[in-house]
């Protein structure tokens, strides 16, 4: 077992990086210092993992809580329903929460254990790629909004994140992909040996080699460790693990949280911001098509919908990143650099967000037309 230190003074805490942990009597005794457990997980991952994840907590009464899978359930209706399942159940101060999922399950735990009588202890054991390398990271726990991703929510650290690699080996190659999405985005932001090392794993990886996945899990969380104990509440630098993002997220929006999973809505984010970047001379055009191409190779999606520009630029003015009413936005400075910039011309995010499949070949991507 590998163990990244997430270092924030009194709320450091251990993400525990390994394969057959739940399988592992008492793995989270630790964690698990109060009387009362409540796991909550989904209809999907529980009949995998439940029982496995009872034998690793090995003392505590038990509650679940099981909700729907899918993003849309990410909301403040299911949020209500958990915290009437603790009250019904006379959960208290003393409880526990454990998050058995990917990051819809952790964000919505996480934000439940934020609220819950003003706080209690939470722990997130990710059963998805995106979750372990990135949501159950950093302490954001969140639920949507009709209008936005993310809007209501809280920074809220749990005690312990369990990243057992086994789990992995059920994901749908879809899901799984969708992880590698934000995987690529650690090592185009903040860590070019490690993308040019995705660049010759990416075989590896599509084979989900066990090695090579745990590599890119802790190498992704040794990233990610950096920069939240740098900045825990993104007053700075942490804005740049939005990489992507404001575009993805408002992808998302628009086509009702359906179309897309997260990772794929980020993989295109990633190619659009790449895109901007170089029309803006922040990084040379190669970089645009390594990015893109790499993407391609692990099976992920790289042309965007065809949405309405405006309702885009609308949409992505609700980004958290917005300050004073300008927009926010994570540029790429060469392969493994971004920094935040305020001021983009609204001109060439326009030409960006109206991009065709013929503005993307001449980046040199390989794409049909839609």
């Amino acid at each position: 077992m590998d163990t990244v230190t997430i270092d924030l003074g009194e709320r450091s805490y251990p993400v525990m990086i390994g394969e057959g942990l739940l399988e592992t009597p008492g793995a989270l005794a630790p964690w698990l210092s109060r009387s009362q457990v409540v796991i909550v997980t989904n209809d999907v991952v529980g009949p995998l993992y439940l029982d496995m994840l009872r034998a690793a907590i090995d003392g505590p009464a038990i509650d679940v809580f099981e909700m729907p899978d899918g993003e849309t359930h990410k909301s403040l209706q299911v949020f209500e329903s958990l915290l009437s399942f603790l009250l019904q159940r006379r959960h208290g101060r003393s409880t526990t929460l454990i998050a058995l999922g990917g990051g819809v399950v952790g964000d919505l735990t996480g934000f439940a254990a934020a609220c819950y009588q003003r706080g209690v202890d939470f722990v997130q054991v990710p059963t998805t790629l995106l979750a372990q390398v990135d949501s159950s990271v950093g302490g954001k726990t969140a639920v949507n909004h009709p209008l936005g991703k993310n809007m209501i929510g809280a920074f809220y650290q749990p005690r312990a994140v369990l990243a057992d690699a086994t789990v992995l080996r059920t994901l749908p190659d879809r899901e799984y992909a969708a992880g590698l999405a934000e995987v690529v985005k650690y090592g185009a932001i903040n860590d070019l040996p490690f993308f040019e090392w995705l660049e010759r794993s990416a075989p590896a990886l599509q084979a989900r080699d066990g090695a090579a996945l745990r590599y890119a899990v802790r190498r992704s969380v040794e990233n990610k460790a950096e920069v939240v104990a740098a900045d825990e509440r993104e007053a700075g630098i942490r804005a740049i693990l939005n990489f992507g993002h404001t575009f993805g997220h408002a992808i998302e929006t628009l086509t009702g949280y359906q179309q897309f999973l997260h990772g794929e809505a980020v993989a295109i984010g990633m190619v659009q911001a790449a895109m901007l970047s170089a029309t803006l001379g922040l990084c040379p055009a190669g970089d645009v098509a390594r990015i893109g191409r790499l993407l391609q190779v692990l099976g992920l999606p790289v042309t965007a919908p065809a949405l309405d520009p405006e309702a885009m630029l609308e949409t992505m003015g609700l980004d958290k990143k917005v300050q004073d009413g300008k927009l926010r936005l994570i540029l790429s400075h060469g392969l493994g650099q971004v920094a935040v910039h305020s001021d983009v011309p609204t001109a060439a995010l326009m030409d960006v967000l109206t991009s065709s499949a013929t503005q993307l070949r001449a980046f040199g991507l390989e794409v049909a037309d839609a």
